[in-house]
C-alpha cells in the first residue's frame, strides 16, 4: 500500500491527519449524549420498578410492599430492549441513506419526546400506568438504539487516525456519566421529598409507608432524562455532515471540502480528478453482495458474535445485583423502610459499583486502546470475565456466607471492570471502523442489533435459569431453573466462546478508515 497517498481523497487525509482540537472534543460532547441518555434511561428504570410496585401493586394484608409481577417487569424492561433492536437496524440503515446528520437530529427529537412521555404516563391504575410506559419505553428505545450507529460513525468519521479509537471510547464512556448522573438525580429527588415528606416504614404503617407524592418522585426521576438531549440539539444540528459521508456516499466532493475548511480552519484544494475515481463499480457492490461477503463477511461475523455474546453476559449481570445488595446488608429488608427512602438506599448502592467498577473501566479503555489496540484489550476482557464469572461460580457457597460477602463484591466488581475496559467498549468501537462508507452506519446498526438480541437472552432467559432447582425456593411466579451457580458457570463459557470469536475482527489502530475498509484500491 506503498503508493496511497494520493488514493485517498485530500479532504479525508486532512481529517486523518489533522491535530487533535476542540471540534474533537465538542463531536463527543455531542455524540455522547445519546448514552448518557441512554444509560440515564436504563439505570432509572431499575429504580422505579420497586416504587412502581409499591404503588402501584400495594396488597395491604400482605407483610411485603407490593412488588411487580414478573411479566409486568419483563415487559416494562423488554419493550425498551426490544426498542433499541428495532432502531439499531431501521436507523442504521437510514443513516447510511439520508445521512449521519439528519437521522441524528430525528434520533435526538425522539429521545426527548418519549422521556417526558414516560414520565407522563397516564391514569392512576396499574394498568394504564404500565401500559403506557412500556408503549413509551419502547419509542425511547427506537431513538436510543438509533444513537448507538450514529454516534459510533460520526465520531470515527471526524477523529483523526492517531487518537480514533479513544474518541469512540469517550463517547462510549459517556454510558458511564450517566448512569451516575441517574444515580444522583435519585439520590436528590429522594432526599428532598424523604424530609418534605417523612412516612413510616412498612412494618410500622403499610398504607402510610408509600406517601401519595411518592408518585411524583419516579416522574421526576424518568423525565429528568431528556434535559441533557435538549441541551445538544442546537449543536447537534450546526455540525456539518460528515466529509466522508459526503464524499465517499454522496459524491460531492467540494462540499464535503468546504465544511471540512470551516471544521478545520484550513484551507483545502478542491480536487477535481477525485470524482472519477468515485464512479468506480467496485466502490459500489451493496450488503448483500458476493463481494461484500468476500471482502467483510468474517469481520461481520465476529463483531456480531462478539457483541452478541458480551451482552448475555453483561445484561445478565442485574439479576445478581439485587441479591448481591441485600446480601451484603447494604440495602435492608423492604419492610424495615418507606417507599421514597427505598428509592434512597438503591441509587446509593448501584451508584457506589458504578463508581468503583463500571465508570473506571470506561476511562481505561480511553487510556490504553491506541497503545494496546482494539483486539487485544478485547481478548483481555474476554479472558478476566472468563476466570472471575468461574472464580465466582465453582466456589458460590464459599461466596455466600457473611464473612466473605466483601470478597464477594470485589469479585463481581471486577467481572464488570473488564466488561468495560474490555470488550462493551471495543465491540461498539471495531463495527464503526472497519467497513466502507456507504454501509458502516447499516453494518454498526446490525452488529449493535444481534448484541440487543443477547441483551434480552442475557436480561431474560437468565432470569428463569438463575431460579433455584427446588420449587419450593423459587421467586413468585417463576418456574424453578438451574440455579445461580450453573447460571454463572454457563456465562463464564459464553465469555470464553467471545474469547475466540474475536480472533475474526480486524485490529484497525492506527490506519485510516479507507485503508480498513478498501475504499482506497481503486484505481490501482
Amino acid at each position: 500500500a506503498q503508493g496511497m497517498p494520493e488514493k485517498q481523497l485530500g479532504v479525508l487525509k486532512a481529517l486523518d491527519v489533522a491535530k487533535t482540537q476542540l471540534y474533537h472534543f465538542t463531536a463527543i460532547l455531542i455524540a455522547g449524549m445519546g448514552f448518557f441518555t441512554d444509560a440515564y434511561d436504563l439505570f432509572c428504570v431499575s429504580l422505579v420498578t420497586k416504587l412502581l410496585g409499591r404503588i402501584y401493586y400495594f396488597n395491604p394484608l400482605s407483610d411485603k410492599p407490593g412488588s411487580l409481577p414478573p411479566h409486568v417487569a419483563g415487559a416494562v424492561n423488554g419493550a425498551a430492549l426490544c426498542g433499541t433492536l428495532a432502531g439499531q437496524l431501521f436507523f442504521g440503515w437510514l443513516g447510511d441513506k439520508l445521512g449521519r446528520k439528519t437521522v441524528y437530529g430525528i434520533t435526538l427529537i425522539m429521545m426527548t419526546l418519549c422521556s417526558i412521555g414516560s414520565g407522563l404516563s397516564f391514569g392512576n391504575k396499574a394498568t394504564g400506568v404500565m401500559t403506557t410506559l412500556c408503549f413509551f419505553g419502547f419509542w425511547l428505545g427506537f431513538g436510543i438504539g438509533g444513537d448507538y450507529p450514529l454516534s459510533a460513525t460520526i465520531m470515527s468519521e471526524y477523529a483523526n487516525k492517531k487518537t480514533r479509537g479513544a474518541f469512540i471510547a469517550a463517547v462510549f464512556a459517556m454510558q458511564g456519566v450517566g448512569i451516575l448522573a441517574g444515580g444522583f438525580v435519585a439520590l436528590i429527588v429522594s432526599s428532598i421529598f424523604d424530609m418534605k415528606f417523612p412516612a413510616p416504614t412498612y412494618e410500622v404503617d403499610r398504607v402510610l409507608s408509600t406517601p401519595p407524592q411518592a408518585d411524583c418522585v419516579w416522574r421526576i426521576i424518568v423525565m429528568f432524562g431528556a434535559l441533557p438531549a435538549v441541551l445538544t440539539y442546537y449543536w447537534r444540528m450546526k455540525m456539518p455532515e460528515t466529509a466522508r459521508y459526503t464524499a465517499l456516499v454522496a459524491k460531492n466532493i467540494k462540499q464535503a471540502t468546504q465544511d471540512m475548511s470551516k471544521v478545520l480552519q484550513i484551507q483545502l484544494e478542491v480536487e477535481e480528478r477525485a470524482a472519477d475515481i468515485m464512479k468506480d463499480p467496485r466502490l459500489s457492490y451493496g450488503l448483500f453482495s458476493k463481494e461484500f461477503a468476500k471482502r467483510h463477511g468474517l469481520p461481520l461475523l465476529g463483531c456480531t458474535t462478539t457483541w452478541f455474546l458480551l451482552d448475555i453476559a453483561f445484561y445478565s449481570q442485574n439479576l445478581f445485583q439485587k441479591d448481591i445488595f441485600s446480601g451484603i446488608g447494604w440495602i435492608p429488608k423492604a419492610a424495615t423502610m418507606n417507599a421514597i427512602h427505598e428509592v434512597f438506599r438503591i441509587a446509593r448502592a448501584q451508584s457506589l459499583i458504578a463508581l468503583c467498577s463500571t465508570v473506571p473501566g470506561y476511562w481505561f479503555t480511553v487510556a490504553f486502546i491506541e497503545i494496546m489496540g482494539r483486539v487485544a484489550i478485547q481478548l483481555m476482557g474476554f479472558f478476566m470475565m472468563t476466570v472471575f464469572m468461574f472464580a465466582i461460580a465453582f466456589p458460590y457457597d464459599h461466596w455466600t456466607k457473611p464473612e466473605n460477602r466483601l470478597g464477594f463484591v470485589v469479585m463481581y466488581s471486577l467481572t464488570f471492570f473488564f466488561a468495560n475496559f474490555g470488550p462493551n467498549a471495543t465491540t461498539f468501537i471495531i463495527p464503526a471502523e472497519i467497513f466502507p462508507a456507504r454501509l458502516r452506519s447499516t453494518c454498526h446498526g446490525i452488529s449493535a442489533a444481534t448484541g440487543k438480541a443477547g441483551a434480552i437472552v442475557g436480561a431474560f432467559g437468565f432470569l428463569y435459569a438463575a431460579q433455584p432447582q427446588d420449587k419450593t425456593k423459587t421467586d413468585a411466579g417463576y418456574p424453578p431453573g438451574i440455579g445461580i451457580k450453573n447460571s454463572l458457570i454457563t456465562l463464564g463459557v459464553i465469555n470464553f466462546v467471545g474469547m475466540l470469536f474475536t480472533f475474526l475482527v480486524p485490529e484497525p489502530k492506527g490506519k485510516s478508515l479507507e485503508e480498513l475498509s478498501g475504499e482506497n484500491e481503486i484505481g490501482t
